[in-house]
């Protein structure tokens, strides 16, 4: 059995719901969950936004100090800081499970993960890099990006059962809990750099560049797209099995992803299906409803900050010394 989840907080839940359709759609045998950030106590959505699949609110998997992770982080990192917690939760919960495989939730899955279900029997965790070649301008995003925020994307990673791996999600627990920071000075931006030593801890994983793998703004520069026979392309030739659509808003449709400039949805008239299909799946699914609503553990910015002043003020003086010295 393989399980799928995303992880998310009520006002993503277009996207995961967009996710979770186009899994069933293409993978049926594949069990889905959306892992909510957030509490549910207290709210009725309208039936039409009531999502299908099973949610697995966060405090259900009883992560322990899960309410200092909350203070500490802010939406995005308490999302991301979470992950490796929900991989532990679904092997120990379902034992049957051989395969557990996180997605982000701004992703549309194509095609059958047959390829990815077999690599995953001789390799006990797959990996995709940002990119597998050069980019040739100083455009946004280029090379010294990916060495500030990871060389892998984060948003997918697969694990099949075995005790190599339940190591390195403990080690990867561990540093979540208090270095899951979007902190490019000091080398952190959320999960994605601690996971460039997966290949070194767990040796046999797969590093998979095959380009129909998380097509997204950041590997542009080296895919095309076509729609031939019912099937999108990559270059022509590769299935696309996944698009990852980091950084749209149906909002502002004319923007490919907040996160980039080298190209302008206008000027790639190969992605034009792709993202209407996208759009007009948030649109449908309650993007704007969703959005309204705000995630019940992530406390307005002056209140983050004032408990974050207090605690240090509350550190024994040895131990502030000895931060301050490290700065």
């Amino acid at each position: 059995m393989t399980i799928a989840f995303t992880i998310c907080s009520i006002n993503y839940l277009a996207q995961a719901r967009t996710l979770g359709d186009s899994l069933k759609s293409t993978n049926p045998e594949i069990l889905f969950f959306i892992g909510l950030v957030d509490s549910l106590d207290g709210i009725l959505f309208e039936d039409s936004f009531a999502p299908d699949f099973p949610m697995i609110e966060i405090d259900k998997i009883e992560i322990s100090g899960f309410q200092e992770m909350a203070d500490r982080y802010n939406i995005t990192e308490l999302n991301t800081a979470v992950k490796p917690f929900y991989f532990t939760y679904f092997f120990k919960r379902y034992p049957e499970a051989e395969n557990v495989i996180y997605f982000d939730p701004d992703i549309i899955v194509f095609q059958p993960l047959t390829g990815l279900l077999n690599s995953l029997k001789i390799h006990p965790a797959v990996l995709i890099p940002h990119i597998n070649t050069p980019i040739e301008d100083r455009l946004t995003p280029n090379e010294l990006h990916h060495l500030n925020t990871g060389v892998y994307n984060l948003g997918f990673v697969a694990f099949s059962r075995s005790e190599e791996n339940d190591n390195f999600i403990k080690w990867w627990e561990e540093k979540l809990r208090y270095e899951c920071l979007i902190d490019l000075c000091n080398g952190l931006f959320v999960d994605q750099n601690w996971m460039n030593f997966l290949p070194i801890f767990v040796p046999n994983t797969l590093i998979e560049r095959n380009p129909g793998y998380n097509a997204a703004y950041w590997n542009l520069h080296e895919r095309t797209f076509s729609f031939q026979d019912g099937t999108f392309l990559v270059n022509g030739e590769h299935p696309l099995i996944f698009f990852h659509y980091s950084g749209y808003d149906p909002a502002k449709p004319e923007i490919l992803s907040k996160y980039q400039d080298r190209f302008e949805l206008a000027q790639r008239a190969d992605l034009t299906e792709l993202f209407k299909l996208y759009r007009e799946s948030l649109l449908a699914k309650g993007n704007a409803y969703y959005r309204k609503f705000q995630c019940f553990y992530i406390k307005p910015t002056p209140v983050r900050r004032y408990q974050r002043v207090r605690k240090w003020l509350n550190m024994p003086l040895k131990y502030m010394i000895e931060r301050l010295e490290t700065m």
